[in-house]
């Protein structure tokens, strides 16, 4: 009854190739965009932030990355823990050599590193895909985590491999409380996921979709396989990394590269997996499901034992945490392969035809 596009006319070329074509859509999008930048700071606490909201912002935008690559381009990567770990640690060589270097251009410049390095690690996917093709983004992984660890010039001559940053201002607002922090990555995933709305959008996003569907009938037709593929690890690994500098800068503030450990990649492909594939709705229902079933987890199996007078401990919580990462994968594989964004695209093919049953 109210989700409908019923009497909303297009009548020019742009008006129809809106991002959000229904009306409604438009309404919630920027509604839960204001709630977010004005509603939130004034209703959550310090724990909420630091816990949740911070890792759930930062996280959506490297899940982002990975289902441009994953997910619409449909080249396997396990290594976007070693794009966050570059994107951190050269963000942070640019910020700390650089007199007067601003926050915004160090970020990005983290992305910038990660993007030349990612390309590097997809020339494999030129000649091979699948299983082989993970294989070689996962030696990104092992190599960027021995070179930060062996390289003093990365973590400026430490020999444990640890930085620090403090003190992070723009243009005089300093960032430092966790609600500017919450903020200050807030309009970082805003920007970023309408400029990646609107890449898949365009033609290289088509290209990306082609290669993923067929390879070989995208260059029939004239797609240049070459040019996808790198497009698409050069996008995503400028994504991830820019995830990986807010990951060092705003969150941890001091972090060595276990921080970026094959953990983070597999976390990451899990977000992409359960959210949905090929979705940027998706990258944030995952991102929210893997940042709030461990914290929910923890809260509620102790319960649940001490109801049964049984004690569970830390080590039990961590290791059902990851059975049940496990099962859902198995679970959302074989019942809906499109993850939660596409219930929620039944959802709302469903309302707009209520109350009729189909």
């Amino acid at each position: 009854m109210f989700y409908r596009e019923n009497g909303q006319f297009k009548t020019s070329y742009r008006a129809d190739q809106q991002i959000f074509a229904i009306a409604q859509d438009r309404w919630a999008i920027l509604a839960i965009i204001a709630f977010a930048a004005i509603g939130v700071p004034f209703l959550v606490d310090e724990y909420l932030f630091r816990a949740i909201l911070i890792p759930f912002l930062i996280l959506s935008l490297a899940a982002l990355g990975v289902n441009i690559l994953v997910g619409y381009c449909g080249q396997i990567s396990l290594g976007s823990g070693a794009f966050m770990a570059v994107g951190a640690y050269m963000a942070y060589n640019t910020y700390i050599r650089i007199d007067g270097m601003p926050l915004i251009v160090a970020l990005l410049a983290g992305g910038f590193f990660a993007t030349l390095v990612g390309m590097f690690f997809g020339i494999p996917s030129l000649r091979v895909k699948g299983l082989y093709l993970a294989v070689a983004t996962l030696a990104a992984q092992f190599f960027c985590d021995w070179a930060f660890l062996r390289v003093g010039w990365f973590t400026n001559n430490n020999a444990s491999g640890s930085v620090s940053v403090s003190n992070l201002s723009v243009l005089g607002w300093t960032i430092d409380t966790p609600v500017e922090k919450y903020l200050f990555c807030l309009g970082f995933l805003v920007v970023f996921g309408l400029l990646a709305k609107n890449l898949v959008r365009s033609a290289i996003g088509r290209e990306w979709m082609a290669i993923r569907d067929m390879d070989v009938a995208a260059a029939v037709i004239g797609i240049r396989p070459m040019y996808a593929k790198l497009s698409a690890f050069a996008v995503s690994s400028f994504i991830v990394g820019v995830a990986g500098a807010l990951w060092g800068f705003v969150h941890l503030g001091s972090w060595e590269p276990a921080a970026f450990s094959i953990d983070r990649s597999f976390q990451l492909l899990f977000m992409v997996i359960i959210g949905g594939m090929g979705s940027i709705m998706g990258s944030f229902f995952g991102a929210a499901f893997i940042v709030v079933l461990p914290i929910f987890l923890n809260q509620f199996l102790p319960a649940v034992g001490a109801l049964f007078g049984a004690e569970i401990s830390t080590a039990t919580v961590s290791h059902t945490e990851y059975m049940i990462f496990g099962a859902l994968i198995v679970w959302f594989l074989i019942v809906e392969p499109h993850g939660l964004a596409k219930l929620w695209s039944i959802g709302k093919q469903k309302l707009r035809l209520w109350p009729f049953p189909h």
